[in-house]
């Protein structure tokens, strides 16, 4: 009788060799994950990319709870709660963490159109939708948390204050 651990370790190894476990290996050292530097209540990557700042007690940073209401007034819809994806659109957290920052800000503004013989998928383009393009950097580092699982699922318990600079900010992109 064979054993079926080979069949399965050579499956587990085809998903890690074909990229569907990719984010199985991203680490909280991971320069698209790790903090650089702050300005005005937002992190960043050393390379200027949004990211999210959790802190030990579970608090998370303004911009990563701003994003998750964000995340589930326009995209949960179709996505899922909390980035986990629906039988209709793929999850999202873990399309943060391996979709290029300034690729993800492309599909979001302009969307994007698959059809073949093995895929019919619209993302549609939110590019003139106020609320996703004035929280889109919000709704990025809520869904690279939800990927890390720096957040569970559900609302953050713990938040840090909207600094003025936020509110400053929000009140130009909405025209207020």
């Amino acid at each position: 009788m064979t054993r079926p651990f080979p069949l399965i370790a050579a499956a587990a190894l085809m998903l890690t060799s074909s990229g569907l476990c990719a984010a199985e290996n991203i680490t909280m050292d991971d320069p698209n994950i790790a903090v650089a530097y702050e300005e005005d209540g937002r992190y960043y990557t050393d390379d200027g990319v949004p990211t999210f700042n959790v802190k030990a007690d579970g608090t998370v940073d303004w911009p990563t709870f701003s994003g998750f209401r964000r995340y589930h007034a326009e995209c949960h819809v179709c996505h899922g709660p909390d980035g986990e994806g629906s039988t209709y659109a793929p999850a999202l957290k873990q399309s943060a963490l391996t979709l290029d920052y300034y690729d993800f800000l492309d599909v979001v503004t302009n969307g994007r159109q698959k059809v073949d013989a093995a895929e019919n998928s619209v993302m549609p383009a939110f590019g003139t939708n106020a609320n996703v393009m004035c929280y889109i950097d919000d709704i990025y580092t809520y869904l690279k948390a939800r990927g890390m699982e720096a957040v569970p699922r559900g609302r953050p318990a713990k938040k840090d204050r909207k600094s003025d600079v936020f509110v400053e900010n929000e009140n130009a992109c909405m025209g207020s």
